[in-house]
């Protein structure tokens, strides 16, 4: 897997924004947490794990103790700065940061057993090309695990200023999202929904499918 020939368009905004982001800190707690205990309970010591817009790294340095590797690519040169830092301080030796757009991580040469992508498919233009893609890099019986913002659900009202925003510089690219976008593209990729749950409207879908056997 190489990294990007040039920078991708959204690369700017998101590497302007990595040294606030690495120094936030995480809203729900508890609900986070619970996320990351319902993925460490499928994962193994001989999986190979990606995750897809990993930002500054946090969610693949927790869960490196429990696999054989991970690969995690974010479209942003300065989150993955931020993201090698962590983990050279942590001596994690088994995440690799890969420069690359979530439309753009190339198939493997192995399936992988885990694909995770959090806080990403809203913000990308295609999310169904992109869950389409997951599914065809995932090893039969392999997870896919997302945390999802259905901003059409709760946030409806943020499209008035989305535009705007994105135009002057100050917001991403948005993709609205009903919860229901998000389960019929991951079952018309041919995934089994394994796990589905939102704490609250505002709040992500956190939503586990397999792929069978």
């Amino acid at each position: 897997m190489t990294n990007l020939t040039k920078p991708h368009p959204e690369s700017r905004f998101w590497n302007r924004m990595a040294p606030g982001y690495a120094r936030s800190t995480i809203s729900d707690v508890e609900n986070y947490e619970r996320k990351l205990r319902e993925t460490a309970a499928l994962m193994r010591p001989d999986m190979q794990v990606l995750e897809i817009g990993c930002g500054t790294g946090s969610t693949a340095l927790w869960h490196a103790p429990n696999v054989a590797h991970i690969t995690a690519t974010d479209l942003s040169s300065g989150m993955l700065d931020i993201a090698r830092e962590k983990a050279r301080t942590a001596a994690i030796e088994n995440v690799t940061f890969v420069e690359a757009a979530a439309e753009d991580v190339p198939q493997p040469d192995r399936p992988y057993d885990m694909i995770m992508a959090h806080s990403l498919l809203h913000l990308v233009k295609d999310h169904r090309k992109v869950i389409t893609n997951m599914a065809n890099m995932l090893a039969p019986g392999g997870y896919l695990v997302t945390s999802t913002i259905c901003m059409s659900e709760g946030l409806s009202a943020f499209k008035l200023i989305a535009w705007p925003g994105r135009i002057l510089g100050l917001l991403p690219r948005i993709n609205f999202l009903r919860k229901r976008d998000l389960e019929d593209a991951v079952q018309d990729a041919g995934l089994k929904i394994h796990t589905c749950w939102r704490p609250g409207k505002r709040k992500a879908v956190f939503l586990i499918a397999q792929k069978p056997a």
